[in-house]
């Protein structure tokens, strides 16, 4: 029996039972929940602005991007989430710009292989250089917690977020959904998914994390995508004194781009820095991307 097809029941025997009753929260959190009153809501959400850049959330279950992972936790554990949960430090959560809440996304991280299904229920990061803020329990599963960020892939699981999105639309809790799927065997209602009992908190240890073979990726700062090869080669001349540029080809829904990136940088922090350099310098568009 193929995961995608046992939410509902994972929903109805888990996640609204005495070990599901977790707290989770958010960027945006300003007001406590009692936990009783916090299973969330499915959510997209209105465009938004942020440091001066637009922001579109949309419903979208073909997602997969490279970028810069952070984390999140002291600052935020026990405040409102986007979708209205209460966060958790403990939990496999995950905080996106645009993706619909909730979703589960297979964060890889790049430098050490290691990959984990969170599930987004919350807003960010607001860092122009970021793609997503996890957990702080799931930064130290994908071994990134001491060293504050990683490059990392995020793929959304298609089947398992579209049944995600239905179960949250009839109003039932999505909580604890990645812990199933974290899980070294398919998940049977007479077999509790791995973890502990915590202050009446279900605190999840996943078993069976994937271990994906490395691959050298390097950090770039794309300073534009153009449809004309000659206007992407002339922006590229202009930022030479940044640092190396180039023009990547891209095919993007049977479209024709060119990406101009400069790279590849040594770490986060310089390119963090060249990306201000960037923006200061008018492009406003700029991002850290990896590849």
């Amino acid at each position: 029996m193929r995961r995608a097809h046992l939410f509902l029941w994972v929903i109805a025997a888990l996640f609204l039972s005495s070990c599901a009753e977790t707290e989770l929260a958010s960027h945006w959190g300003k007001e406590m929940f009692p936990p009783e009153s916090a299973t969330g809501n499915f959510k997209i959400g209105k465009p938004y602005q942020v440091d001066g850049k637009w922001y579109f959330p949309e419903e979208s279950y073909e997602l997969t991007e490279t970028g810069i992972a952070s984390w999140y936790g002291p600052g935020f554990h026990g405040k409102r989430t986007a979708n209205g949960e209460i966060f958790d430090e403990d939990e496999l959560t995950a905080a996106h710009r645009t993706l619909q809440m909730p979703s589960l996304v297979r964060v890889t991280n790049l430098e050490n292989g290691r990959s984990l299904i969170v599930r987004v229920n919350d807003r960010g990061p607001f860092k122009r250089s970021r793609v997503i803020d996890v957990s702080s329990r799931a930064a130290e599963l994908l071994g990134f917690k001491g060293n504050g960020t990683a490059k990392v892939k995020l793929q959304v699981l298609r089947h398992e977020s579209l049944e995600l999105a239905e179960a949250a639309r009839r109003g039932m809790d999505t909580r604890g959904t990645e812990v199933v799927l974290n899980q070294p065997v398919a998940y049977h209602p007479a077999q509790p998914a791995t973890g502990s009992v915590r202050g009446g908190r279900f605190l999840p240890e996943p078993t069976a994390m994937r271990q994906a073979p490395v691959v050298p990726t390097g950090i770039y700062v794309q300073a534009g995508s153009f449809a004309d090869s000659a206007n992407a080669y002339h922006h590229a001349q202009s930022l030479a004194q940044f640092g190396r540029t180039s023009v990547f080809p891209a095919v993007v829904h049977g479209q024709q781009f060119y990406r101009v990136r400069i790279g590849p940088i040594g770490d986060v922090t310089a390119a963090d820095r060249l990306l201000g350099q960037i923006m200061a310098d008018g492009r406003s568009q700029a991002i850290i991307i990896v590849d």
